[in-house]
């Protein structure tokens, strides 16, 4: 099932503390140290049907680590809060194409950048990567959903591999460095297929908390065991 698209030299893994204890959450993000990013869902409750972390728990977690922190915004109107979160610890700000107009996603990804942070952009299992496009070149990041956002736990689509292809085509045609991240369902068999695909960064939740021990899986999420 191997896409036919280049692979990008390095995986990175962003586990997501969706899946992690919060009544211990330093621990929890001690235990995965050894990942690339740290990934933060937050959700609206409206934009998707889910609540979940905001601005007071990102700044604790900023205060706590030095990883880099990997924010995920699933709301409406992002550009209310996409500069809030790039100043409140956030590395990367990445929002949903859905989710505002295309003036605003501009101006969004202006806010970002001028805070010094890396802006990208998310599609949903039903957007086709061609509303990727038109922003690309000025994205640090674009992250494919293989799930339907809001939830953790769910099955990988497979069908969302075509969509990492035509990127990762389209990305190195251009000569950008623009990273492709996937989310949802990601394990050491899907994770394969992402990475075959052209994505080179993995978020993965339950696979990384639940796993006995944490840095070996994200050593095998890496292809590294």
């Amino acid at each position: 099932m191997k896409q036919d698209s280049g692979c990008p030299a390095f995986t990175k893994i962003a586990p997501s503390i969706l899946s992690a204890d919060f009544a211990r959450l330093g621990d929890e993000i001690n235990s995965v140290r050894s990942a690339d990013y740290l990934h933060f869902d937050v959700m609206d409750g409206m934009f998707v049907p889910n609540i979940t972390v905001g601005l007071p728990v990102l700044k604790s977690v900023r205060n706590f680590t030095d990883m880099v922190l990997d924010i995920h915004l699933m709301i409406e109107s992002p550009l209310r809060y996409a500069a809030r979160f790039a100043d409140g610890g956030a590395d990367i700000v990445t929002f949903h194409v859905e989710a505002e107009t295309p003036e605003n996603i501009t101006a969004a990804i202006d806010d970002i950048h001028k805070l010094g942070k890396k802006a990208g952009l998310s599609v949903k299992p039903g957007t086709p990567a061609q509303a990727l496009m038109q922003y690309i070149d000025v994205l640090d990041l674009v992250l494919v959903m293989t799930v339907e956002p809001g939830f953790g736990g769910q099955k990988f689509m497979p069908d969302m591999l075509p969509k990492i292809s035509m990127l990762r085509r389209e990305i190195d045609s251009r000569g950008l460095g623009c990273e492709i991240e996937v989310d949802g369902g990601i394990n050491i068999e899907t994770a394969r297929l992402c990475i075959n695909a052209g994505a080179n960064v993995l978020v993965a939740g339950n696979d990384i908390f639940y796993a006995p021990d944490r840095a070996v899986r994200i050593a095998e999420l890496r292809g590294k065991s």
